[in-house]
């Protein structure tokens, strides 16, 4: 695969890694960005590649809940200002209302607002407002009390992110600093136990790499790499985490001193794993004066 200046150009907007570290990784891995990326945190060259720093999708999260139960929308526009307008406001709050009886996305479509369908409905603002939208995903979160957080509010319940916690108990007022903690932090999982083993095997590799790296001897590589991958659990999964109201103690720590458990959260946050194409606006505009 050839090696563009592009390609150069975006992984080191990825990492901040050097240019010729980005280039050389590059054609370590024939182009492929994310080894790529990978091959620099190994060598020490950059720090680990976040994905969702690389969002750039508009609209609206919405939250709502009912009861024991709750859930979370995501309604994406092509522009920012979609998301401000108020009728735009209206048909995802109307949205994030019927998926309360709605089992996924597919099936929130077909459901019926105002004598439309949701996908109707969805169609419909197309035409009014002329800008493309899309029902792009709901998750749903049930337990004893679940409690919402929106960050970034563009109205009641809407926003950039979108945030349920399920607690055995109740305590609102906890639950809505964890929501807190969760949209600022954005954990991978619950505990160790929900993470993606793949994710697990492919750190503890990475940090295997790194100590053979640094000249490591084989038999004291699995004690530190014991001592690492402790670190990287605590830091990725909730429970684990410093609570940001208190770093003194984990999230389950604070949780047990708040007399409930932490059965599940769910956070959507607007563009998250959509890459959109960034337009030189000068050049457009030059490009189109020239006809």
């Amino acid at each position: 695969m050839a090696i563009t200046a592009a390609l150069v150009k975006e992984l080191r907007e990825l990492t901040s890694a050097g240019m010729m570290d980005a280039k050389k990784a590059l054609v370590e891995t024939n182009g492929d960005m994310e080894a790529a990326a990978d091959w620099l945190r190994t060598k020490g060259l950059a720090k680990a590649a976040k994905k969702s720093d690389r969002t750039a999708a508009e609209g609206l999260v919405a939250v709502k809940v009912d009861g024991g139960k709750g859930v979370a929308v995501e309604v994406n526009s092509e522009t920012d200002f979609v998301g401000k307008n108020a009728e735009f406001q209206a048909m995802v709050d109307a949205i994030s209302g019927a998926a309360l009886s709605a089992s996924d996305v597919e099936d929130l479509k077909t459901k019926t607002v105002g004598g439309k369908t949701v996908q109707d409905m969805i169609t419909d603002k197309i035409a009014t407002i002329g800008e493309n939208m899309s029902l792009r995903r709901m998750s749903t979160l049930e337990g004893t009390q679940v409690v919402s957080y929106v960050h970034n509010a563009a109205a009641d319940g809407m926003g950039k992110i979108g945030v349920l916690v399920a607690l055995s108990g109740e305590n609102e007022a906890f639950g809505k600093q964890v929501a807190m903690h969760i949209a600022a932090v954005n954990p991978a999982s619950l505990s160790s136990a929900d993470l993606d083993p793949a994710v697990v095997e492919k750190e503890r590799q990475i940090q295997i790499d790194i100590a053979r790296e640094l000249g490591k001897p084989e038999q004291v590589i699995e004690k530190m790499i014991e001592g690492r991958m402790k670190k990287f659990l605590s830091e990725v999964t909730l429970l684990g985490q410093s609570f940001v109201i208190n770093p003194d103690l984990t999230v389950e720590d604070a949780a047990k001193e708040a007399g409930v458990e932490i059965t599940g959260f769910v956070r959507l946050e607007v563009g998250e794993g959509i890459e959109k194409k960034v337009e030189d606006f000068a050049a457009e505009v030059a490009k189109a004066a020239q006809g």
